[in-house]
């Protein structure tokens, strides 16, 4: 499949409902910012064309410059897209990225963002989800997740427990907390849509533990994302060693493709948005008050050193995420 463009004339088939154009205003006006005369890209692929088409309608409204791109569903989260669409991006003001397939930890996105491109990252969201979670109190979620950037930050070291059986020590000295905040009104700025985390890039090498996906499973399918027993990974050196469970096999298989890089603990985060449930979509799980996740992969475009073209999540419940004596979440409630 080649990319497949459309622009304005293209777009305007379908009138919005009063529910879409409210959610579609929020996200237009309060967590991008889009005003008239920018250039907004929408990058959808073939499973969630319907949805890049109405992101696309919706920034309509406030700009007249607006094109959609359809290029073909990638292989993994992280996996780069086309050259023509990673081009686009660089060169767009705002890109609004519906895929199924995360484009967040690739070249093309931080290239965009370096360019000045304020980019909303929506891998595998839905119709029902951009609905009920995009129309959130931004301030309040902001004010959560950036206190406890601030709290990742500052801390050399942390230890992330929780009843389902994990028990992970990371080294995070030298490393920054970033705050997914949902507003991306500055050049540059970058994160989900749905929005809600504080999150940081361990130190390669030094993750030794325990990690149980009780929660919300790192694979692609929101059903099997929920199945009934956890996935358990034992890491030393900072690797993902053993996985067992379900999607062991569909996990390993990825890492024998793409090699030990894929096997990096690359992120800890921590979920702060109160609209989002445990859905079984990971972009949704992750960003759920009451949880922490935990990513294998790429790290590079979080403040890390792993350059590996794979990034994914798996969702902790109810844990304790101690910095020394100090809390940052303990049984599932934040300290901020």
């Amino acid at each position: 499949m080649t990319v497949l463009e459309f622009g304005p004339k293209d777009l305007k088939t379908r009138a919005l409902g009063i529910d879409e154009a409210r959610m579609l205003d929020a996200v237009m006006r309060q967590s991008l910012g889009v005003r008239a005369g920018e250039r907004v890209l929408v990058v959808t692929d073939p499973p969630r064309r319907s949805l890049g088409k109405l992101f696309a309608r919706g920034a309509l409204r406030a700009t007249d410059s607006v094109r959609l791109l359809v290029m073909p569903e990638a292989d993994d989260h992280g996996s780069e897209p086309p050259p023509q669409v990673a081009a686009a991006m660089a060169a767009a003001d705002v890109c609004f990225l519906p895929t199924s397939k995360s484009l967040s930890h690739t070249h093309a996105r931080q290239d965009a963002s370096a360019a000045g491109a304020r980019v909303a990252s929506m891998p595998s969201i839905t119709y029902e989800m951009a609905m009920r979670t995009l129309r959130v109190n931004y301030r309040d979620i902001a004010r959560t997740s950036e206190a406890l950037a601030v709290l990742l930050s500052a801390a050399d070291s942390v230890r992330l427990t929780a009843p389902g059986g994990t028990d992970l020590c990371l080294d995070l000295k030298g490393r920054t907390g970033f705050a997914d905040t949902g507003v991306f009104t500055a050049p540059g700025a970058f994160g989900n849509l749905p929005a809600g985390e504080a999150f940081i890039a361990p130190l390669e090498g030094r993750a030794r533990g325990t990690l149980v996906f009780d929660a919300a499973l790192p694979v692609d399918d929101p059903e099997d994302a929920l199945a009934e027993e956890p996935m358990v990974i034992t890491v030393s050196d900072g690797l993902a060693r053993q996985i067992t469970g379900p999607g062991a096999r569909d996990l390993q298989s990825v890492i024998d493709r793409l090699g030990d890089d894929a096997r990096n603990i690359a992120e800890l985060g921590i979920g702060t948005n109160p609209a989002t449930r445990i859905s079984g979509n990971v972009l949704e799980c992750e960003k759920v008050v009451g949880t922490a996740h935990v990513a294998l992969g790429n790290s590079l475009h979080i403040g890390g050193a792993t350059d590996v073209p794979f990034h994914s999540d798996g969702v902790i419940n109810k844990p304790t995420i101690l910095a020394g004596d100090t809390p940052l979440i303990e049984d599932g409630r934040l300290a901020v």
